[in-house]
């Protein structure tokens, strides 16, 4: 499939007049030493006059304060360019150090030196997100819970505070508002090429961090403040990002030629995806991904207003109405509520909606574009292992959008794994694949409790006055009655005659319904508060799991040292009892709640009154799940109270397993 691929610029004309025309009106050269003192300090009272007010309300008129600014931003930038690299250091270094990304910043002052366009926006997307980052640690000197939004933070009274609001007013004129330059904005959302961002623009950002930097460290000495940096974001389960195979030389190469080829790529955007998969190819990991995320997003904007007709939202938006990004572009309406027929037009979702909504939005995934626009990774440290599946992402979308009469380039070997890969993608980080983990995860953990020492028969006959608890062979017929019954609803493949509570067929059936596929795109909102309470009990599970590991091996240590005191000893007894059937009967709380994932669509067709009763049920199940977690806690050890509690659990889920049998058999 092809697309209409004639853009020359995704910045609309008031975007494009003010970013690329509107600072360079005013031709004077203005002298540096007006906002440069003798001894290396900015003046920031000279730089804060070039913001202009408008007379109504005395809201910044970013209009004519960019016009105003301008000369000053060129007079910035000459000046790093006439200073050598040593210069710069001695002079510059030491006001970076607030930040906690120092070599970010002498890195963006190599860049300046030669004016390459692509690099230019690199260090400039990178230097926002590192300063951004910054103040946010700034912001927690003064307040909690630091905005997410940039924007919000630069408006803060916090900050205000520390640095002054004409300081404030400087900084949202380049990035913190819609109607100033927003350049964070404009660069990661995809909206800007390399050659329409003016170097002088990163330069004054450079300059101006300096500058922050010293009004920062007189704050600090009047009030005896200390800046504490907040810790980074470590990627954790990178083996769940292991979708597609290593990249190798061949495969990169073979990409460099798909970018020319491509209609996925907007012409304009070409230096970015050569210069994404050229740091790739350098081991520079967090550069690569920096690059490529907001091509990713524009050729999918690309694709979204071809197929949905709209044209004109390919643009970036005026001040008053929001930009299309992948929030928009992943959503399943559109603002006038029709269907997005961007996955239809995909033909297989996974090749862009559940791979991105992974990777970029799902809560509990990676979040890598968030992480790294708001500085929260260190770029040093950025894993090969994510850059790689995102790299490889961006082929299949290359090869996706090329001409019939290429055709030989989708099929060539080291490609097809990779569109293999893409085709049968399934969601790592929904809620609802997380869940199907967690339940396979304590499955392991009961697992375990066949391992545990336990004290022979014969030592248990010489405890006195021990009565052979009768209570669990009873707890266990019921419990094979309530297995049998739900056996009914498990899929063909997951079935089996043998004797229900056997472990080893438990877990056989929990595997079987756990590879069930279960559409987990659009999940609708009953759907996902059904499965956070049925996450929430398999947390729950888990968690006595544990707890029974722990005082099985503490207490069994105990006996064999004879430090176990006599009530102790019949406390022990009595877990080793009751453990007997805890463990199946958590099995079964496990099929219970895969049972119930498995059919979780379905609630969207019951009416409220039954959803209110469903729900009303599993809160109970996880009332004693969360019972359970105390009563076996080292703290409690409360094991009468735990048979009890097991008692009235499977009373209750008898009850509805009970209902359940019999409105399917009135239904067939």
């Amino acid at each position: 499939m092809a697309l209409p691929n004639l853009v020359t610029t995704c910045l609309s004309q008031p975007v494009h007049y003010a970013i690329c025309k509107l600072g360079f009106e005013k031709k004077h050269i203005y002298d540096i030493n007006n906002i440069l003192s003798g001894n290396g300090e900015i003046c920031w009272q000279a730089v804060t006059e070039h913001v202009c007010y408008l007379e109504s309300d005395q809201s910044v008129d970013y209009i004519k304060s960019i016009r105003s600014l301008g000369p000053v931003c060129e007079s910035v930038n000459l000046h790093f360019k006439s200073l050598t690299k040593e210069q710069f250091i001695i002079q510059y270094t030491s006001w970076f150090h607030w930040t906690n990304c120092t070599e970010v910043f002498l890195e963006v002052f190599d860049v300046l030196q030669y004016t390459q366009t692509t690099e230019v926006a690199l260090g400039l997307m990178k230097l926002i997100s590192c300063l951004e980052r910054a103040l946010g640690d700034v912001y927690l000197l003064k307040g909690n819970d630091c905005p997410f939004l940039l924007r919000d933070l630069l408006a803060s009274e916090q900050l205000a505070a520390v640095f002054g609001k004409s300081v404030m007013n400087v900084l949202r004129i380049f990035i913190g508002s819609p109607h100033g330059l927003n350049l964070r904005n404009v660069l990661w959302h995809g909206f800007a090429s390399p050659q329409e961002i003016p170097a002088k623009y990163c330069a004054m950002l450079l300059f101006l961090t300096a500058g922050l930097g010293q009004l920062l460290q007189t704050y600090l000495l009047q009030t005896k403040c200390i800046l504490v940096h907040r810790p980074y974001v470590i990627f954790v389960n990178l083996e769940k990002l292991d979708v597609f195979p290593d990249l190798n030389n061949e495969t990169l190469s073979i990409a460099e030629e798909l970018v020319k080829l491509s209609s996925f790529v907007l012409k304009p955007m070409l230096p970015f995806w050569i210069a994404a998969l050229t740091a790739f190819k350098q081991s520079r990991y967090a550069d690569s991904v920096i690059l490529l995320l907001p091509q990713l997003e524009a050729g999918l904007r690309l694709l979204f207003t071809t197929i949905n007709k709209c044209p004109n939202r390919l643009l970036t938006a005026e001040s008053s109405a929001f930009y299309t990004t992948f929030d928009e572009i992943l959503a399943k309406h559109l603002d006038n509520e029709e269907v997005n027929q961007l996955p239809v037009v995909l033909e297989e979702p996974a090749m862009a909606s559940e791979f991105l909504w992974d990777f970029l939005n799902h809560q509990e995934g990676p979040r890598v574009r968030d992480h790294l626009s708001h500085g929260e990774i260190n770029l040093e440290a950025f894993p090969r292992e994510v850059a790689n599946q995102i790299v490889a992402f961006a082929i299949t979308l290359l090869c996706r959008f090329l001409d019939e009469n290429m055709f030989s380039l989708k099929e060539h070997m080291v490609i097809k794994p990779l569109m293999n890969c893409a085709s049968c993608y399934q969601s790592q980080f929904h809620p609802i694949s997380l869940l199907k983990q967690q339940v396979l995860e304590c499955m392991k953990s009961i697992h375990l409790w066949s391992e545990l020492p336990t004290v022979s028969e014969e030592q248990v006959q010489t405890i006195k006055g021990l009565e052979e608890n009768a209570e669990v062979s009873t707890l266990i017929l019921m419990l094979s009655e309530i297995t049998s019954q739900l056996l009914q609803y498990m899929p063909q493949n997951c079935c089996s005659s043998d004797d229900p509570i056997s472990s080893v067929l438990t877990e056989r059936q929990l595997i079987g319904l756990c590879d069930t596929r279960i559409c987990t795109l659009y999940s609708p909102r009953p759907v996902l508060e059904i499965v956070a309470i049925l996450r929430k009990i398999s947390t729950q599970c888990h968690q006595v799991s544990e707890q029974v590991i722990a005082s099985a091996e503490v207490r069994y240590t105990q006996w064999m040292n004879k430090t176990l005191r006599s009530r102790q000893r019949h406390n022990y007894l009595r877990m080793l009892n009751s453990i007997k059937i805890l463990s199946p009967v958590l099995r079964l709380i496990l099929i219970l709640i895969t049972l119930e994932l498995v059919s979780v669509h379905s609630v969207c067709k019951k009416n409220p009154f039954d959803y209110q009763q469903y729900l009303k049920f599993l809160k109970s199940v996880l009332q004693y799940t969360e019972n359970l977690v105390t009563y076996t806690s080292p703290e409690k050890n409360k094991w009468d109270e735990t048979m009890e509690l097991i008692n009235k659990a499977l009373i209750k889920i008898r009850k509805i397993s009970d209902r359940k049998l019999m409105l399917m058999h009135l239904a067939t």
